[in-house]
């Protein structure tokens, strides 16, 4: 049997936060109540997919045969369009994926990593941040380091403004305004009490918690689960979805997936019908 010391594999520290298995769907699944390579990588492309699912790991519960070396600049990874997943996942915000924009010359940072010194040289490479925007209380992390690095403004809705008391705007109610013209906010209610998400030109729709894909199931995913409020809420906040045009679904937890509007609409129909 192949020692562990020459396999990809997942060690104790794990905490089942689902990063590690959104970047490498394919090598890592859950057995237990915990991510386990059920494979090793074969290609190129897999073993670029583990080394990031490494990376995201925010335990270092993810080891790598200890013959390979580590490839530079894993993240941020572009996934096209101006956008970027950070990498760098916080323990404080149990694993979750954040993301970097830039649109229309403004630079945003969709909930936060911890702290690193590679990202914050990143983006001052990109000329900086103007805007980082929580979805919700659970993925704040490091945010306020950051913003404070960058200058930037923090978006929370008051829901959830206890987490942020750094934060420099405070959205209200259901429909708060845009924090800048090509993104809009969405109230979604449910995961908690003030958890949004931001649609950016109607198309790339960054979810937080509240909604994912599923790539086991092939099918998005509400999490009710890990629903820290009330699910019958938040399920009403994503039937209001249907309101909207998006075709892409970045995600804070779970994975995320591009497809076109009509079956991304057919998707969100598909979930509401099961719940």
């Amino acid at each position: 049997m192949e020692s562990l010391s020459q396999a990809w594999h997942v060690n104790s520290r794990c905490i089942n936060c689902m990063a590690s298995r959104t970047m490498a769907p394919a090598l890592i699944k859950e057995v237990g109540n915990r991510s386990v390579f059920v494979r090793q990588p074969a290609t190129a492309e897999e073993e670029t997919a583990a080394w990031r699912a490494l990376q995201v790991c925010p335990t270092a519960a993810v080891e790598a045969p200890s013959y390979l070396a580590k490839p530079r600049d894993l993240f941020p990874q572009d996934l096209g369009e101006g956008v970027f997943r950070l990498g760098y996942n916080a323990k404080s915000s149990y694993g979750a994926h954040s993301y970097f924009g830039v649109v229309d010359d403004v630079r945003f940072m969709v909930d936060a990593p911890r702290w690193s010194a590679h990202l914050a040289s990143w983006i001052d490479g990109k000329d900086g941040l103007d805007h980082i925007l929580l979805t919700h209380r659970d993925d704040v992390a490091d945010a306020a380091r950051y913003a404070k690095h960058f200058g930037a403004r923090v978006w929370i809705h008051e829901a959830d403004a206890d987490s942020a008391p750094f934060a420099t705007d405070v959205m209200r109610g259901g429909n708060p305004p845009a924090p800048f013209p090509a993104m809009k906010v969405l109230g979604v209610p449910g995961h908690t009490r003030g958890s949004v998400m931001y649609l950016l030109n109607d198309h790339t729709l960054f979810t937080g918690d509240s909604l994912a894909w599923d790539p086991e199931r092939d099918a998005l995913n509400g999490h009710r689960e890990f629903c820290w409020h009330d699910w019958a809420t938040q399920l009403a906040s994503l039937s209001k979805l249907r309101e909207q045009t998006f075709s892409r679904v970045l995600a804070g937890h779970g994975g995320s997936i591009t497809l076109s509007p009509e079956r991304m609409r057919a998707e969100l129909e598909a979930m509401l019908a099961a719940s």
